[in-house]
């Protein structure tokens, strides 16, 4: 059974001025002025999660000709905001009869191969290709899809030919190179968002044995990340696999905390009823 891509990996990073930094000694707390009263949050109250990031449209990926881990193979979408096609895919894989030999296979021979919708269970897009020698899903990425680890390779026997499309696809690793300061900085604001999904999740969760997974399954991201990054063309140069799967895991995060039951406000005290005065009685020998 297969495991969606978002889900296999898959902020607001506390700011200070740096006048404030400088005065926050550890351990120190700072008087409040006399007059005043310190106020005490509420232990319920859910910490709020950092602006929600943007899930990526399908424009992102159409036109471009994107390769896997950024390095060989070939997969180029065209279609609508919403709606995707496959235009050209190949793959590098195996050969089968010869396992010591590289071999390359033209998916569906060059012609377009319909793919479906299968709307943002994960918070991004995610679609599957019904490709009987190779059916696979993935998801939409900014400028990259992310399709999940193959219980075992597309084997295409007419081509002698077996791969596997499980990987990150997208722009080649040499060529970002020149970009990574952007990257660097896309990459901080999806940290940041990440951890403060994280933490409201975590404080909505009434169920500490759920809190629990959700804290286990943080832990695990950096080293699932590593897993499917260190492969990446040029990785250390840009990071852009590192920053693309954990922008997955902030939208991730945010589809989770989006299925929640919104939280019952606080209920201000009902206002008193006053109950109405009493009729005076009328005297009889008045």
């Amino acid at each position: 059974m297969k495991r969606p891509p978002a889900t296999i990996l898959l902020s607001a990073i506390l700011m200070v001025s740096p006048a404030a930094a400088q005065l926050a000694l550890p351990g120190a707390v700072a008087p409040n002025p006399e007059g005043t009263v310190e106020k005490v949050r509420s232990p319920h109250k859910a910490a709020k999660p950092a602006a929600a990031y943007a899930p990526p449209g399908a424009a992102t990926v159409s036109g471009r000709m994107l390769l896997l881990n950024g390095a060989n193979g070939q997969l180029q979408f065209s279609g609508r905001p919403d709606a995707l096609r496959i235009d050209r895919f190949s793959m590098v894989g195996e050969v089968i009869s010869d396992s010591k030999q590289q071999c390359r296979i033209d998916v569906g021979g060059g012609a377009p191969i319909e793919v479906k919708s299968l709307g943002r269970p994960d918070g991004l897009l995610r679609f599957s290709a019904d490709i009987p020698a190779c059916p696979f899903e993935f998801d939409v990425l900014d400028g990259a899809v992310l399709a999940p680890p193959q219980l075992r390779a597309c084997v295409f026997q007419a081509a002698d030919c077996q791969a596997s499309p499980s990987g990150l696809w997208g722009p080649s690793g040499a060529a970002l190179q020149t970009t990574a300061k952007p990257i660097e900085h896309a990459r901080a604001l999806a940290e940041a968002a990440m951890t403060a999904n994280y933490r409201a999740l975590d404080a909505r969760l009434k169920d500490r044995t759920k809190a629990d997974d959700l804290a286990r399954d943080q832990a695990r991201f950096s080293s699932d990340r590593e897993d499917v990054c260190r492969d990446y063309s040029h990785e250390s140069a840009h990071s852009f696999c590192a920053t693309r799967l954990t922008e997955a895991r902030a939208a991730f995060l945010k589809a989770r905390i989006d299925e929640m039951p919104a939280e019952v406000a606080e209920k201000s005290p009902a206002p008193r009823r006053h109950k109405p005065k009493p009729k005076p009685t009328p005297n009889p020998s008045q």
